[in-house]
């Protein structure tokens, strides 16, 4: 199970253990977004610390509907106690959990400030 707590601007937040191709590691706070299909942003010094391999360049839909080109990079996520490598996108704003990376899991949130956050397989 993944556990964290809702944050004062009533925002789902986790911490999640990263590792690079080196093997570091890095911890961060991210914000559980179900309006995001993807695996998961990261902010580009994050990318630049963990040395992340480059995967590619990515169209994806913003959520005012406009497009935007990322860069994507591959990082692995301690998630739910196993590794599991995952594209990540790169983006300046806070670090986000997106659905793909949900997908199989439940989550639970209570909805107030320092609420219980919940993510747990659904198997």
């Amino acid at each position: 199970m993944i556990e964290g707590a809702v944050n004062a601007a009533s925002q789902a937040v986790v911490v999640l253990s990263l590792r690079g191709p080196s093997g570091r590691t890095l911890e961060v706070e991210a914000v559980v977004d179900t309006g995001f299909d993807r695996f998961l942003t990261l902010p580009p010094r994050v990318v630049a610390e963990l040395d992340l391999a480059f995967v590619g360049l990515n169209s994806v839909q913003l959520a005012d509907g406009s497009e935007a080109a990322l860069d994507s990079y591959a990082v692995t996520v301690l998630w739910d106690g196993r590794p599991r490598r995952v594209v990540t996108y790169v983006s300046d704003a806070a670090p986000l959990v997106g659905m793909a990376l949900l997908a199989g899991h439940s989550l639970c949130v209570d909805v107030e400030p320092g609420g219980r956050v919940a993510i747990e397989s659904a198997a």
